[in-house]
């Protein structure tokens, strides 16, 4: 039997796999009435842009705080290409869902249904092995050909995890140094300024990594 952490009511009314997971508001169902965890629901998207809803649960959001739930490239570049989350709902995916909480795991590609898209921007598929929790207020919302990318302000506070747990400054640290090649060889391509520019985008994000 699966254990999960305290459930919030609004993730426990969501409908359950096979498994017993349950399953977000915004995963895609497909046609033989079985849901697809690694595609978005791109109706969904739009409805939670537009009547801010929740990404997890798919119920109205505070207007007054916003929690993403993002990667440590994520922090540097502060963007996000999903919306933002109530917070027990952001929590508990983090200290629950299979893919955040096992560093190993991998996304699958195989047998993706023919219409899955990658989400809007430069998507880093790798597994980041940590996963932060961004509380702000308020962001912006860029509208792209192939979805949504939200600008996300400096944040209030933020919470990282590794395995369901805090995360420590090491494990954070490990992650942000072998993800950042991915971005400084974007950087590269685009000339000194972009390089320059990431790295004080970096030395800004380590601000937010705790101290120990």
């Amino acid at each position: 039997m699966i254990q999960f952490t305290a459930m919030p009511p609004a993730i426990e009314n969501l409908p359950r796999d096979e498994r017993g997971y349950p399953v977000p508001w915004f995963v895609a169902w497909l046609a033989n009435g079985q849901p697809e965890f690694r595609c978005m629901d791109r109706k969904k998207l739009v409805r939670a842009v537009k009547e801010r809803r929740c990404w997890v649960c798919g119920e109205r959001l505070d207007l007054k705080q916003h929690v993403f739930v993002i990667g440590p490239m994520c922090s540097i570049n502060k963007t996000s290409a999903e919306p933002p989350c109530h917070e027990a709902c952001a929590e508990f995916s983090a200290r629950n869902c299979p893919f955040l909480t096992k560093p190993a795991a991998v996304r699958r590609e195989a047998n993706l249904p023919p219409d899955a898209q990658d989400g809007a921007g430069m998507p880093i598929l790798r597994n980041p092995g940590v996963t932060c929790l961004w509380f702000c207020q308020g962001y912006q919302i860029r509208r792209l050909e192939e979805g949504f990318l939200f600008a996300l302000p400096n944040p209030s506070r933020v919470k990282w995890f590794r395995e369901g747990r805090q995360a420590t400054r090491a494990e954070i640290l490990e992650s942000i140094n072998t993800g950042l090649p991915l971005l400084r060889n974007v950087a590269d391509q685009e000339g000194p300024d972009a390089r320059r520019a990431l790295d004080q985008m970096t030395d800004r994000a380590l601000k937010f990594v705790p101290a120990t």
